[in-house]
């Protein structure tokens, strides 16, 4: 006996769907119903139809996200691609074909005391930020790699969750806080003064190599209170995210490996790609070039009524 002959004995002698002795054997709705319209059966319902194309977008979807998004970021997928389903159908779905994220793993904090004065904070939690350049963060986290630990040390705009410069190194030292902050300034065009950073006290960010550079570019650090773990749940997000999403499904067998596919993740997912609650669901790019677009209309609007 086939298969797709046995699926359907399930159903005939036992009540059993097919969908659900499909997915005990591995075997996919779409092929099914071809299977059935080859040899002569009868063919499957449009509802059949709709929902086997449904399950084969909602895994082709899954699997584009690096299989992380759950149900709500799926449907928004869903609804950009044309589809009206809603969100409690699409994780009914989702849980039907075994599709789900991993949990988070437990982060080590890297966090390095350093002994000069720590600047004050200007930030007291508020996270949020009004317009792009008004309120950056960033942390740094460490990746395995075959070699030994890679230290990834990062800058992020609160307003789009875009991540604006990023710096990698086998060192974890000021170094990499500079080289980090040096991308940010020229993804932005140079022009960031005024903008705070609010970071750990940690020795990278407290040095005088990184806090004259922080001067030279009018950038303000700011940074919370000694061993505070809410005083740094913005910064630790996007890590958080990375580790999740990313690197913890990877084995880097050479840091240069691991250097190349987190830029390409960052550069080609996280900025251009990945949906983000704290912005209507949008990329951070998408999300930024649509408040470019909103606030050059409103300009016009503006100047036609002068």
């Amino acid at each position: 006996m086939s298969v797709a002959a046995f699926i359907c004995s399930q159903k005939t002698e036992y009540g059993i769907d097919h969908i659900v002795s499909g997915r005990a054997l591995g075997v996919s709705q779409a092929w099914f119903y071809k299977w059935k319209k080859r040899i002569g059966q009868v063919a499957p319902t449009a509802r059949e139809q709709r929902r086997a194309a449904l399950d084969e977008e909602i895994k082709r979807l899954f699997d584009a996200s690096g299989g992380t998004y759950g149900s709500p970021r799926i449907t928004r997928d869903l609804h950009a691609g044309g589809w009206r389903v809603s969100e409690n159908t699409v994780a009914v779905r989702m849980a039907e074909l075994g599709l789900a994220g991993q949990p988070p793993k437990k982060r080590r904090s890297l966090t390095r005391q350093g002994k000069r004065k720590a600047a004050p904070d200007l930030v007291g939690r508020k996270f949020t930020a009004v317009a792009p350049d008004v309120l950056w963060v960033g942390d740094g986290t460490m990746i395995d790699t075959d070699e030994g630990p890679l230290y990834l040390a990062t800058f992020e705009d609160l307003f789009s969750r875009r991540l604006l410069g990023y710096a990698m190194s086998e060192h974890h030292d000021a170094a990499l806080t500079v080289a980090s902050l040096q991308m940010a300034v020229a993804v932005r065009g140079g022009d960031v003064d005024g903008v705070i950073f609010p970071s750990d006290r940690g020795s990278e960010y407290t040095a005088a190599r990184y806090q004259a550079e922080c001067h030279k570019h009018g950038v303000v650090q700011s940074m919370g209170r000694v061993g505070c773990a809410l005083d740094s749940t913005a910064s630790e997000a996007f890590n958080s995210t990375l580790k999740v999403e990313y690197v913890h499904r990877q084995r880097f067998r050479t840091r240069a490996e691991a250097r190349l596919k987190i830029a390409t993740w960052i550069t080609d997912f996280y900025n251009a790609k990945r949906r983000h609650s704290a912005n209507d669901g949008l990329p951070p790019v998408t999300f930024e070039r649509q408040i470019k677009k909103r606030q050059a209309s409103a300009a016009l609007l503006r100047a036609a009524v002068a």
